[in-house]
């Protein structure tokens, strides 16, 4: 019996590991595929100008 608690538990992380990937490869694509990509984009530029607008030197006053 000591062997099947044992190996209990990395048979169900395979498991679980199994069905994640599965759902994983399962959602990628499909209808929501251009929506998810303008999503990632928007979080992207608005991380970019963030970061330009950090970097920038402060604009001298006349």
């Amino acid at each position: 019996m000591d062997y099947v608690s044992a190996l209990l538990p990395p048979v169900v992380m395979a498991v679980f590991f199994i069905g994640v990937i599965r759902v994983i490869v399962k959602t990628q694509g499909g209808v929501n595929k251009a929506k998810e990509d303008a999503a990632v984009d928007a979080a992207l530029a608005r991380v970019d100008g963030a970061r330009e607008s950090s970097a920038a030197p402060p604009k001298a006053e006349a």
